[in-house]
């Protein structure tokens, strides 16, 4: 779903019409529509919970996806869906923000779920998790980016509009790989609970990024990282 010449199966081309049935069979796979993307941080949560059923949102992270909820529908945009981690604290943020959105569909994914993406660089003292799970985590969040990040379908008419449920890590890594920017960095970003970010995936592949962690929404004293 990038390049509409990879989509295209060279080997039936047509002797006699030659380049005029190849560029037709091009603009067949080329995108029409624009996809934005809604990259949601899940709101602030219990530390304490032992399993992850126990990490249920605080009385403020509740607070927090309220406002993330109403700001999301004071956009007036017609949102296609609504996919989120399965992660309880991801789960609840998303039934608090479906309410200010009514209508629109919920999908789970396990893809989205928090992990650790790959080695940052340059490392930091405080985060240091087992090699292995640069393994498992990282090849499955580059899979929810390969899966959810690309332009549109060649049959999409309309323009898109669809929100990502899920966490930081999950979305700096996106946002560096969406972006090409090496993904080494995706550490050197910090996203606060309940932001926003807001993707743009034009028809040609190019993509533009509108905000970056936005919680200019909240009050101050409702604004928390953890």
């Amino acid at each position: 779903r990038r390049e509409p010449l990879a989509l295209t199966n060279l080997k039936k081309k047509n002797e006699e019409t030659g380049e005029e049935e190849l560029a037709s069979r091009l603009d067949h796979c080329k995108a029409k529509a624009t996809r934005h993307i809604f990259l949601i941080r899940h709101s602030q949560y219990n530390l304490d919970g032992r399993a992850d059923k126990d990490r249920t949102l605080t009385p403020l992270g509740r607070e927090q996806a309220e406002l993330t909820g109403h700001r999301l529908a004071s956009l007036g945009l017609k949102f296609d869906q609504i996919i989120h981690s399965s992660m309880t604290r991801a789960t609840e943020t998303t039934e608090i923000i479906s309410k200010h959105l009514p209508g629109v569909k919920k999908i789970s994914t396990d893809l989205l779920r928090e992990g650790a993406p790959i080695e940052p660089d340059p490392p930091v003292s405080h985060w240091k998790p087992e090699a292995v799970q640069y393994y498992e985590d990282g090849a499955r969040i580059e899979a929810a980016f390969r899966n959810f990040i690309h332009r549109a379908d060649a049959k999409q008419e309309e323009d898109s509009y669809e929100i990502f449920v899920c966490h930081a890590n999950v979305i700096r890594y996106i946002v560096c790989r969406a972006l090409q920017f090496p993904p080494e960095g995706w550490l050197r970003m910090s996203l606060n609970n309940g932001s926003i970010t807001h993707l743009v995936i034009r028809p040609n592949g190019r993509v533009a990024l509108r905000t970056l962690g936005d919680t200019g929404f909240m009050p101050p004293d409702k604004i928390t990282r953890t």
